[in-house]
């Protein structure tokens, strides 16, 4: 299942379950069309046992009268009370099949989404919306649907009723739905257009939640006792959210419901009139009981039922808006791609005069940049914090394509090449390096996806874990590098935070890519770590490129040349010894930092 670029509506409702579960879909819509058609049944056979009761007390009939229409009842009250169970079976079903294939398309999508998207915030408060509990979302968006095409069945069967026997008030009954109707679905609107506004709240209080109550921060709320600091913060968010729904929740149920009442006291009213007929023998002791009784049902449902649903439908509309906007959003042509195999060769990497401010902003992060990169060399990029050095590498990458300028990549516009291709040229160690909670094998394997099914994998990730000194990890580890990180799964083990950059580093050496990135991944460490886990790294990656990327100097010996980055372009360039000869930036920065190594 794929998702359609497109406006969502109703029908998509429908037909989102069908396509993912056809079976499922069906049994459900059965049950619940039935179970619309079986309230009127239930008149007529209820009125025919009373009638047929009556008659029995009488002594104008055998007893057996009565079994036909209570043999009817019983069944019917069976049917209903079964079928309802076997339809949550059927919609848990239903709805593990929509969390397979409709969530599943929904992460393609995203995984497919260019990455300003991912960064900009309004997009992100969109994301979040559509892709929380998709499959949720739809088996009860299906249902609710139905439910309301089953309760228009059993209206029109009491009113289809009553009609025969007061035709002026089922008249009245529709006349004065129509309105209560139609504020259901502006409640509807309202509640699900007051949604949007928090979730914008909501994703900071449940942030602040995970702060306060979760695993990874437990050390440091120990320590530092900020509990009750980002309690109040939390609570504030919390607080805002809440207000929000509840002013609107409040505004349109006082509306709803006041028009409710009406129809209840027009309920008595329709009694009342019955009450004639009874009397003239024109209506059956049984029929009036069971009209009384289901008149009562249609108000209940028609005040409460039906307009929920109505305000449910209205809700999942917006939700189908929101999945059409959703669906627009601009695609990354072959971002889900896998890198091509064999890696290409590297030759060179030129920035022409290149310009870029990030989407949304007024601001050049870089602002004519010039720069070449040759095969077989080691560079450093260094400069102060918000410089321009990790947007180069967004860049470089192809994450961002909406830049002024150049872009050579062998000789190549950046431009021309797929992003298969670009993947195959890049193995990357960011800063914020991803933690996978899999085994240790597996999250160092993740780093060459093309090589995972190669029998010589074993081999290879061996000697990454080797050369980047996790073998005393390994063995201390209770099964090995087959062993779970992390507490998610039975037996998992917590290993530091320099094992998960050496993890980290392992992956970016398994990628057979011949320029290899580190994008500060080692800012957490302190600078004698930092450098000792650099030069690791440069010994074992002689035989590519690589280019380091810091704001301390701690790396930048190993170079072979270094790039100061300021002002959106690089204002010195050459060897550690030539800079800190010049007596420039550089060689300030690196004076102010030269206790931090000795």
């Amino acid at each position: 299942m794929m998702m359609d670029k497109k406006e969502y509506g109703l029908m998509d409702i429908l037909r989102i379950p069908f396509q993912c579960a056809p079976v499922a879909a069906i049994l459900v819509a059965a049950q619940l069309l039935l179970n619309g058609l079986v309230p009127t049944l239930q008149i007529v056979v209820t009125a025919r046992f009373i009638d047929s009761a009556l008659i029995v007390v009488r002594d104008q009939a055998d007893i057996s009268l009565i079994y036909p229409s209570m043999l009817a009842v019983v069944a019917l009250i069976a049917f209903t009370w079964i079928s309802r169970q076997l339809a949550k079976l059927v919609q848990v079903r239903l709805e593990l099949a929509i969390r397979e294939r409709f969530r599943t398309a929904l992460v393609v999508k995203r995984a497919k989404l260019a990455y300003k998207h991912i960064e900009n915030n309004e997009t992100w408060n969109l994301i979040s919306r559509v892709s929380k509990t998709p499959e949720t979302q739809m088996t009860t968006a299906y249902t609710d649907l139905l439910s309301l095409v089953a309760k228009a069945i059993r209206i029109g069967g009491i009113l289809t009723l009553l009609f025969t026997q007061v035709w002026w008030a089922a008249l009245v009954i529709i006349v004065i739905s129509i309105p209560l109707f139609a504020l259901a679905i502006k409640s509807g609107k309202a509640t699900y257009q007051a949604n949007r506004e928090v979730s914008k709240h909501k994703r900071k209080y449940e942030y602040l939640s995970e702060v306060l109550t979760g695993r990874e921060a437990v050390d440091e709320r120990s320590m530092f006792g900020y509990s009750d600091r980002v309690n109040q913060i939390w609570s504030h968010q919390y607080e805002t959210a809440r207000r929000i729904e509840y002013k609107t929740e409040k505004k349109w149920f006082i509306k709803m419901k006041t028009g409710s009442v009406l129809t209840a006291l027009l309920s008595f009213l329709i009694i009342l009139v019955l009450l004639g007929p009874v009397l003239s023998g024109a209506m059956t002791i049984g029929m009036f009981i069971s009209l009384v009784n289901a008149v009562f049902g249609l108000v209940q449902m028609m005040s409460w039922d039906l307009t929920s649903n109505m305000d449910q439908l209205a809700k999942h509309r917006e939700y189908l808006i929101d999945l059409s906007s959703f669906s627009k959003l601009e695609e990354e042509e072959g971002a889900i791609a896998v890198p091509v195999a064999p890696a290409p060769v590297f030759e060179s990497l030129e920035f022409r005069n290149v310009s870029f401010k990030y989407p949304g902003t007024d601001k050049k992060i870089l602002d004519g940049l010039s720069l070449r990169i040759t095969a077989g060399m080691h560079y450093a990029f260094v400069g102060i914090n918000g410089a321009g050095k990790t947007t180069i590498t967004k860049l470089i990458t192809g994450l961002y394509t909406n830049y002024e300028g150049e872009i050579r990549l062998n000789g190549k516009n950046l431009s021309e090449y797929s992003q298969g291709e670009l993947k195959a040229f890049y193995s990357v160690v960011y800063q914020d390096f991803a933690q996978y909670f899999i085994t240790m094998k597996d999250n160092i394997a993740v780093g060459d996806v093309n090589g995972l099914p190669d029998k010589a994998a074993n081999r290879r990730i061996q000697n990454a874990i080797d050369n980047v000194g996790l073998s005393y990890v390994e063995a201390t580890l209770p099964q090995g590098k087959e062993t779970p990180l992390g507490k998610i799964r039975e037996g998992g083990q917590d290993v530091s935070g320099g094992e998960w950059q050496r993890i980290a580093m392992a992956r970016a050496i398994l990628n057979p890519a011949p320029l290899r990135i580190l994008d500060e991944p080692t800012a957490a460490l302190d600078p004698l770590s930092e450098s000792k886990l650099y030069e690791e790294f440069e010994q074992i990656s002689r035989d590519k490129t690589t280019l380091f990327i810091s704001h301390r100097l701690g790396s930048t010996q190993l170079a072979d040349e270094i790039f100061v980055i300021g002002d959106g372009r690089v204002i010195e360039q050459g060897s550690h010894t030539k800079l800190i000869g010049l007596g420039g930036v550089y060689a300030r920065m690196y004076e102010s930092q030269r206790s931090w190594y000795q």
